[in-house]
């Protein structure tokens, strides 16, 4: 009698324990930790992003840390072992060099997170989830707006960081639109150069070095970023060819924008950032609380098939920039428009 007592109340105490357990889970699901690590927060753009993504995301009852790798691979490997630490349920990533990370998120997953890739595709790695805009037609963009003002002469291809899969993905979008062009001799690739870390000073330094290499003659510059096509227009300044020479970019960078309305700069792309954070957001909460997202499409990583939400980009030029003000991006007083 006594022993089958002793059971009972053992039996007892082992639901209560799977009760509590099973509502501490429920009350994670519920307000889930999200650890965002981002490239360089010191750049204009990811620190809409980091505001935009924080805010969706408490919204949704959701906790965010934010961790900055300040352009270093090393930071950003050390930041996210902190975040594991922490014991968050989901990590964003803003990779500064997308094939480093393959150890750092095996740990994840051995911890139990959940590791959403944002804006740029994580390499070789065992991640959940990506979310981006269509990169490849965003370099197709890039390419059209050049083309629309140059359809003939020298071209010079800017790329973004080797280290940033983006960049390559832009530069298969440029080529598809400028092939049909360079394979009947309307246009001459003349150079191309990737740029580390998108730097603009270095976008300079390439852009200078090409037009000395050409005797100033180029036509047009698919610049890949809107911080590499500052870097070439203050190139083509020093040369009086600002404005003429027509020049991509993308991002819808305050000073960009400017310079589409001045004339020096064709177009950029505008990537509504409240979108891709809003809807990272979401996606997030819905991984930490293992709901199935509703992805339309999938890349390959180089380790797996991704699932994949990718969101529309705007190509932007003078004749539309009103579109950033209507989105409350920027306002007329900021822009300089009436």
């Amino acid at each position: 009698m006594k022993a089958s007592i002793k059971k009972s109340i053992l039996a007892l105490a082992s639901l209560a324990v799977l009760s509590l357990s099973s509502g501490a889970a429920l009350a994670d699901a519920q307000h889930p930790k999200i650890g965002f690590s981002i490239d360089d927060l010191r750049v204009e753009r990811w620190a809409r992003d980091r505001d935009f993504f924080t805010a969706a995301a408490e919204k949704l009852g959701a906790t965010v840390y934010v961790q900055s790798a300040d352009a270093s691979e090393a930071r950003q490997m050390s930041q996210i072992e902190n975040l594991i630490s922490r014991g968050v349920d989901v990590i964003v990533i803003v990779p500064f060099n997308a094939t480093v990370l393959t150890n750092t998120i095996k740990e994840a997953k051995k911890a139990g997170i959940k590791v959403l890739s944002y804006d740029r595709l994580i390499l070789n790695a065992d991640i959940d989830a990506y979310i981006s805009f269509d990169n490849e037609k965003v370099g197709e963009m890039q390419a059209e707006g050049v083309v629309k003002s140059q359809a003939k002469g020298n071209f010079y291809l800017l790329g973004g960081s080797p280290t940033d899969n983006n960049a390559k993905m832009l530069r298969e979008g440029q080529l598809k639109v400028l092939k049909p062009y360079i394979d009947r001799g309307d246009i001459k690739i003349v150079g191309q150069q990737w740029v580390k870390d998108w730097n603009p000073t270095e976008a300079l330094s390439i852009v200078e070095n090409a037009l000395t290499a050409n005797s100033n003659k180029i036509d047009a510059i698919v610049a890949s970023n809107d911080g590499t096509a500052g870097g070439a227009i203050q190139a083509l300044a020093a040369q009086k060819l600002a404005g003429k020479v027509p020049v991509s970019g993308q991002d819808a960078d305050l000073a960009a924008v400017k310079r589409v309305i001045a004339g020096t700069q064709t177009m950029t792309v505008y990537k509504p950032l409240k979108l891709i954070a809003s809807e990272a957001a979401n996606l997030s909460v819905q991984l930490a609380r293992n709901q199935k997202p509703a992805y339309n499409s999938q890349y390959d990583n180089g380790a797996k098939k991704v699932d994949t939400v990718l969101l529309k980009p705007i190509p932007l030029t003078k004749s539309n920039v009103n579109v950033l003000v209507d989105d409350g991006f920027y306002t007329k007083a900021q822009l300089g428009i009436q």
